[in-house]
């Protein structure tokens, strides 16, 4: 019921459909590790919660945080210009224009957005989640949307 989202939550915060599957399994593993620990309440909060736990776990590891990089900025020199690419609405070669454009704000912005508009948990559940004041997601949220915005009309 919740491996579309989830996967996809995984997705735009990687942009790799590998790694995604990989922290997609770990997740399941984890919740049937953890169900126990399940007390009631909105089952998605504790769901991505376990799910962004995972992802800061993955980039936390030396070795694969140094792949990640490492492989990122391999990407980047392979890559054409994003400014020279021209988005075309029809067609195979069709980009993700919101994904380039979400690649480029820091990966902590990333998954606040992500947290709200992919995952679809409320601002309450995302400041329980990060443990903020919910006054704190919220600006973080908005000025994440204004950069993502300003990229996206640029």
């Amino acid at each position: 019921m919740y491996a579309g989202r989830c996967y996809g939550y995984f997705y735009r915060l990687t942009g790799d459909r590998d790694l995604s599957d990989e922290l997609l399994s770990e997740l399941f593993i984890r919740l049937v590790e953890k169900i126990k620990s399940y007390k009631g309440g909105a089952f998605e909060s504790w769901l991505f919660k376990i799910a962004s736990n995972i992802f800061h776990d993955y980039l936390r590891g030396k070795q694969r945080r140094k792949k990640l990089l490492d492989a990122r900025r391999v990407q980047l020199e392979l890559e054409p210009d994003l400014n020279e690419i021209r988005f075309s609405d029809e067609g195979e070669d069709r980009l993700d224009k919101l994904q380039v454009h979400l690649s480029r704000l820091d990966a902590d912005t990333r998954e606040l957005i992500l947290l709200r508009f992919y995952s679809e948990l409320s601002f309450k559940e995302i400041a329980e989640l990060r443990s903020e004041p919910l006054g704190t997601a919220l600006s973080k949220l908005h000025r994440g949307l204004k950069k993502l915005r300003e990229l996206m009309e640029g």
